[in-house]
């Protein structure tokens, strides 16, 4: 049994509906989503709360990696927090679960965990671009944590995709692709078959909303 299941039900049962009011996403083939088995949830990120947006869309709990300093009361998931802001954002992270990553010192102890996690069949949420991508470009360079993962411990990859904005009638997407495993492919070409399936669900939706 998963030791943050209660935390995570409770934190989910007041946050989803918030979410949903507030932003209304269209949430397109979450049916794709592997209803049990080891799973990395992988999308393009550029806002604090686009985790929320595969956590909405499923019933399995999702541990998401996170930077220390979101987990450490050094950052929050809303700007310009306060000091009370800082420490319940990490009370709240550290309560469902969420995996510690320093992004500037030793990940092993994170890549361990996640790992463990994956053996035991639980779902997992890795943002490829490695953190929040506040440039022009569609999406940053992939980092290799996920596929790595995917290929040692034989788990699905999730891609999603997330357009539109967190406003209200901001056509907030959420578009999951198909569910792919590394198998024989290197990391490499595992890399870029994630980058390009993340790629064409953005066109996607984009393609879409302008009609």
């Amino acid at each position: 049994m998963d030791l943050y299941k209660i935390p995570y039900s409770i934190v989910k049962l007041i946050g989803k509906p918030i979410f949903l009011i507030r932003f209304r996403p269209n949430i397109i083939n979450k049916s794709n989503i592997p209803k049990k088995g080891a799973v990395i949830f992988c999308g393009n990120h550029r806002n604090h709360l686009d985790p929320f947006c595969a956590i909405c869309s499923t019933k399995r709990i999702i541990h998401y990696t996170a930077k220390k300093e979101l987990m450490n009361g050094g950052d929050a998931l809303i700007e310009k927090p306060n000091l009370l802001a800082l420490k319940l954002n990490s009370l709240l992270l550290k309560s469902v679960g969420t995996i510690s990553v320093d992004r500037d010192g030793d990940t092993s102890k994170a890549t361990d965990i996640v790992a463990q996690y994956l053996i035991k069949g639980s779902a997992i949420g890795i943002f490829p671009e490695g953190t929040r991508n506040k440039t022009d470009e569609v999406l940053l360079p992939f980092k290799f944590g996920a596929v790595s993962l995917a290929k040692k411990t034989d788990a699905f990859i999730m891609p999603f995709a997330i357009t539109g904005k967190y406003q209200k009638n901001g056509n907030l997407t959420v578009r999951f692709g198909e569910p792919f495993k590394v198998g024989e492919m290197s990391l490499d070409e595992a890399n870029n078959e994630l980058r390009q399936k993340i790629l064409a669900l953005i066109c996607e939706s984009r393609q879409e909303a302008a009609g």
